[in-house]
C-alpha cells in the first residue's frame, strides 16, 4: 500500500518508529513546578518507549489554543502535551519545547527518547515538553477520510514515483479525489494548518508552562516554526535550536523553486554517498566500476517494471526510490552494518536478471496534517494539469528524486480545496532577543546546507553552526554538536563562529 506522507523521514522520526520496547502501564507523575497546565498519567502507548523505572519524571496534559487566533471567540481545540521532569530538579532552569518536523510528525515521542535527542546534561536542567501540534495525532487531527477503507482505496492508485501514462492518470485523479475529500471531510481546522497558526500556538504553550521566554529545538520542518515564532514574537525568545533548517523565504514564498532545489539537493547527496562509496574500495560492497553509472542502470531497469529480489518477492522504481532516500536521511544514525547491507542490495539489484512475463468499514485512524500544513504554507500553482510536465523536467534534473519530488507536495497541494486563512511570508529579519543557532549539515538530502546558510542570513540574529556529514539533522549524532547544543542550551553561549563539527559515525 502507497502511504500519504504524514511525517518526516527525518533520522529522530525514523529511530523513533523502528523502536518497539513494550508498553507497560502508566504511572503518576511529578507534579509541575510552574505554569496551568494540569499534568497526570500518561496513556499507555505514549511511554512505550520509557524503561518502567523513570516514568515517574512524566505526566501528560492540553491546552486550549483557539481555533482561530484572529477570532478567538471562534472556538478552541485541545493540544497533546508530554512532559519529562527534569533529572536534577534543583538545577531545573526550564522547559524545552520540541518539534520534530514532517510536518506532521507526531511530538509527543520526542520528550521520551531524551538520551537519543539529548545525549548530554541537558535533561538533567530541562523539562522536555513534546506536543503533536494542531491538525496532528491526538490534538485534534484533520482527517480527509471517515474509513480506513476509503483512505487505502485513494491511496492504492497514488504511485509515488509514476512513469507510465496510467500510472500518471491514475496518481493525478487520485489526489484530485483526495482533495475533495479534504474539502468535504476535513472540518473547520482544515482553514487554520498554517505554521503561522501552530507558532501562534506556542507562544500559548509558552505561558501555560510558565515561561517567561522560549527554549525551542526545531528539527527540519520544525525550522519553520522556530523561524516563524522567532519573528512573531522576538522578545520572547531566550534559547532556539533549528536543525536542518529549511529556507524560510523560499519555502514559503516560492514552493515550485524550493521543491525542485530539494530534489536537486537529494540527488547531489545521492551522488556524494556514491562517491564515498567508489572511494572506500573493499568496504563498500557496490564500489567496483563506477558506482554511480551501475546505480543509474538499476533506476533506468526499474522504470521498465518491477526487479526480482535474489531473496524472494519483488521491488518497484517508487519502492527502490523511497528506501534510497530514507537512508540517505537517515546515514547519521545507521551503522556499518546497515550501510554495508545497502551497499550488497544494490550491488545485487545491479545483477539480477529481468522479470518473467507471467466487510466492515473501520474508522480513518490517521491524519492528514502533511498536506493541511504544506498546502497551507506553500504557494503552489492550482493547476493539477501541469503536474507531469514539471515532473519530468525535474527529472531530467535529478533523475533519481525530480519525478518524486513533484508527484509529492505539488501533486497534493494543485489540489488542496481551501487557502488558509493566516500564512506568515516573512519578513525574516527581527532581532530577536537572544541569538537563533542554526545547525546546517553539508550534505543533507532533505534540506541541503545551502537552505541553512540561507536560514542563518534571513534571521535578524543567528549563528550557523557547520556539520561535515551525510544524513537529515545532527542532533544526537555528532558529539561536537551535542556539545555546543549544550552549551548554547545551558549557558547560552554560542560557538565560535566557522566551527565545523564532525559525525561521531562516518560511512563505511
Amino acid at each position: 500500500m502507497v502511504r500519504l506522507p504524514t511525517r518526516s523521514a527525518g533520522r529522530i522520526a525514523l529511530l523513533v518508529t523502528a523502536l518497539t520496547l513494550s508498553a507497560a502501564p502508566a504511572v503518576a507523575a511529578v507534579p509541575a513546578p510552574t505554569g496551568s497546565i494540569a499534568w497526570g498519567p500518561c496513556p499507555e502507548d505514549v511511554l512505550a518507549l520509557v524503561p518502567p523505572e523513570h516514568r515517574f519524571r512524566y505526566g501528560c496534559g492540553k491546552q486550549a489554543v483557539p481555533l482561530d487566533h484572529a477570532e478567538p471567540s471562534a472556538g478552541s481545540i485541545d493540544l497533546m502535551l508530554v512532559r519529562r521532569a527534569a533529572s536534577k530538579p534543583a538545577e531545573r532552569i526550564g522547559s524545552i519545547l520540541i518539534n520534530p518536523g514532517g510536518p506532521g510528525a507526531d511530538g509527543l515521542l520526542l520528550a521520551t527518547i531524551p538520551s537519543v535527542v539529548f545525549p548530554s546534561s541537558v535533561p538533567d536542567h530541562f523539562d522536555l515538553v513534546g506536543f503533536d501540534p494542531r491538525g496532528v495525532g491526538r490534538s485534534n487531527p484533520l482527517k480527509c477520510f471517515t474509513t480506513q477503507e476509503s483512505a487505502d482505496a485513494v491511496r492504492a492508485r497514488m504511485i509515488p514515483v509514476p512513469v507510465t501514462t496510467s500510472e500518471i492518470k491514475s496518481t493525478v485523479d487520485a489526489y484530485a479525489e483526495y482533495g475533495r475529500g479534504c474539502g468535504t471531510v476535513g472540518g473547520p481546522i482544515i482553514k487554520h494548518m498554517s505554521t503561522e497558526d501552530t507558532a501562534r500556538d506556542l507562544d500559548v504553550l509558552r505561558g501555560a508552562l510558565g515561561e517567561q521566554k522560549l527554549n525551542y529545538v526545531g528539527l527540519s520542518y520544525g525550522t519553520l516554526l522556530g523561524a516563524t515564532y522567532a519573528n512573531l514574537f522576538p522578545d520572547k525568545v531566550r534559547a532556539m535550536i533549528l536543525d536542518g533548517a529549511v529556507d524560510p523565504a523560499l519555502r514559503t514564498n516560492d514552493a515550485l523553486r524550493y521543491d525542485r532545489e530539494r530534489a536537486l539537493a537529494f540527488e547531489r547527496a545521492l551522488s556524494a554517498f556514491l562517491k564515498r562509496c567508489k572511494d572506500e574500495g573493499p568496504k563498500c560492497a557496490f564500489s567496483e566500476g563506477d558506482p554511480r553509472a551501475k546505480f543509474d542502470a538499476i533506476r533506468e531497469r526499474l522504470r521498465k517494471g518491477p526487479l526480482n529480489l535474489p531473496g524472494g518477492g519483488t521491488i518497484t522504481l517508487s519502492q527502490f526510490t523511497a528506501k534510497v532516500g530514507d537512508v540517505l536521511e537517515s546515514i547519521a544514525m545507521l551503522g556499518q552494518t546497515d550501510l554495508a547491507k545497502l551497499a550488497i542490495e544494490l550491488q545485487e539489484l545491479h545483477t539480477v536478471p529481468a522479470p518473467r512475463t507471467t466487510g466492515t468499514d473501520a474508522p480513518y485512524t490517521g491524519h492528514d496534517a502533511f498536506y493541511g500544513v504544506n498546502c497551507s504554507d506553500k504557494p503552489f500553482p492550482r493547476t493539477p494539469a501541469i503536474v507531469p510536465s514539471v515532473a519530468a523536467a525535474w527529472e531530467r534534473e535529478a533523475p533519481t528524486f525530480g519525478r518524486r519530488q513533484a508527484f509529492t507536495d505539488f501533486a497534493g497541494c494543485a489540489n488542496w480545496p481551501v487557502t488558509a486563512k493566516e500564512v506568515y511570508r516573512g519578513p525574516w529579519n527581527a532581532r530577536t532577543s537572544a541569538p537563533v543557532l542554526v545547525v546546517g549539515i553539508y550534505n543533507d538530502p532533505a534540506t541541503p546546507y545551502s537552505f541553512s546558510k540561507r536560514m542563518a542570513a534571513q534571521l535578524g540574529n543567528a549563528r550557523l553552526l557547520d556539520v561535515d556529514a551525510f544524513g537529515h539533522t545532527s542532533i544526537g549524532s555528532s558529539a561536537c554538536v551535542d556539545s555546543a547544543v549544550e552549551k548554547y542550551l545551558t549557558k547560552l553561549a554560542l560557538p565560535a563562529a566557522g566551527l565545523v563539527c564532525k559525525p561521531n559515525k562516518q560511512p563505511f
